[in-house]
């Protein structure tokens, strides 16, 4: 007997192949941005990795650009989805341990290729418009839910530590799989733990100044041309990607020809090169000028992170997005690496004789290592909106989210 409910119709046999072999572009597609960026995606490519013909792929998608928008919508989709499931949790504290523990599974799934790959969201501006628009907007709309985990209303600055919250939150997370594949399956529960610690803890809570000031690092050279096309670019291709950024936007930027470009630098691919190692250089002077201070280790810490934040968030030059690495050729992507482990490596020591000294928890220094790198790499992304307060302020309320940890009361 029936009961009179309308069934849902089932998709007919090509409907279904439609969609299973569209997915399995999607999945090749993929891959190949975690690999070599957007720039690095094509559609030949994506056609060899799983046997179809150029022209299979586009019936699917006519261009590159829409195969690479529908890879961000799928990271959307999952990311909305943590995002909603995480907010049903009734305190701020239950909504980080959510997300994270959500993240920790897809991350770990995705290890096993038990789901379908999920491309990284860090190069989400190197698409194309329009639908590089569209995509963005759906990306704020989620940052926004998110941000609701610790609460809504209060002034600039409530609203403005919120948001950075927020923001080290989720940029922690999206860079999860790059460095979860060092430890083996059975850590992950240690790892997780220890992560949420210091994402929700911070280093040392309530025992940082309110302002730090930080140490003199080298003055810009502003009639440096070099220096001039190396700020520029990095700019750009922090906000646009390594895809978005072109001679011809650099040079309209500076308002200079396309000849002075090439007069400094032989192309794309260099130019990249050596705007992360001007970047390099900086991270390396703020620790040396940090270092080379009077004060205990917690001193030092706080001074080169300040330093860094206060770059990041200030008319200055800031440091290149590490997104900007899977563009480059491998000889100068291995110099590129080779020189941040060596930095990561300071780092870690840094934070181990600061442990040693009793200034702050007893974190990982690894974990935290890897949070402190990722959260003042992405810090240039909130620059518009921290100009709203003074810089000093700005610097204190991002840093906060480092030494007071998510869930305090900030600076």
């Amino acid at each position: 007997m029936s009961s009179g409910a309308a069934q849902p119709a089932a998709a007919s046999p090509a409907t279904t192949r439609y969609l299973v072999k569209r997915g399995m572009i999607v999945d090749a597609a993929s891959t190949l941005i975690n690999e070599h960026g957007v720039k690095g995606l094509s559609l030949a490519e994506v056609a060899s990795a799983i046997g179809l013909s150029n022209t299979s792929i586009t019936y699917y998608f006519r261009r590159k650009d829409e195969l690479a928008a529908a890879c961000f919508d799928r990271a959307l989709d999952l990311l909305e989805q943590q995002v909603a499931e995480a907010g049903l949790a009734p305190d701020p504290s239950s909504r980080i341990r959510s997300l994270v523990r959500l993240s920790f599974e897809a991350a770990a799934a995705s290890g096993r290729n038990m789901v379908h790959p999920v491309v990284r969201l860090n190069d989400l501006r190197a698409t194309e418009d329009p639908a590089r628009a569209a995509l963005v907007a759906r990306y704020v709309a989620i940052v926004r839910r998110a941000r609701e985990f610790f609460g809504v209303g209060g002034g600039e600055e409530e609203q403005l530590l919120r948001l950075m919250r927020t923001h080290v939150l989720l940029d922690n997370l999206y860079v999860l799989p790059s460095w979860l594949e060092d430890y083996a399956p059975e850590e992950l529960g240690r790892v997780q733990a220890r992560l949420v610690e210091m994402l929700e803890n911070g280093l040392a809570p309530r025992v940082r100044a309110a302002e730090v000031v930080p140490p003199a690092l080298p003055a810009p050279r502003p009639d440096d041309p070099g220096e001039r096309f190396l700020g520029a670019a990095t700019r750009l291709i922090n906000e646009r990607g390594y895809r978005g950024t072109s001679v011809d936007r650099i040079s309209a930027r500076l308002n200079v020809t396309k000849g002075s470009f090439y007069h400094h630098l032989d192309g794309k691919d260099d130019l990249v090169l050596e705007c992360f190692r001007r970047s390099l250089d900086t991270v390396t002077q703020a620790l040396d000028a940090a270092l080379a201070a009077p004060g205990n280790c917690l001193s030092k810490l706080d001074a080169v992170l300040s330093a860094l934040l206060s770059i990041q968030l200030s008319d200055s030059t800031p440091l290149l997005r590490t997104t900007a690495l899977l563009a480059l050729p491998a000889g100068p992507r291995r110099e590129v690496i080779e020189r941040s482990e060596r930095i990561t490596r300071r780092w870690t020591g840094l934070l181990i004789d600061t442990i040693s000294e009793g200034s702050i928890a007893p974190v990982d220094p690894l974990i935290a290592g890897r949070v402190l790198m990722s959260t003042i790499n992405a810090a240039y992304e909130l620059r518009a909106r921290a100009a709203r307060v003074p810089e000093r302020r700005a610097v204190a309320l991002y840093g906060s989210t480092l030494f007071d940890g998510l869930l305090d009361g900030g600076g």
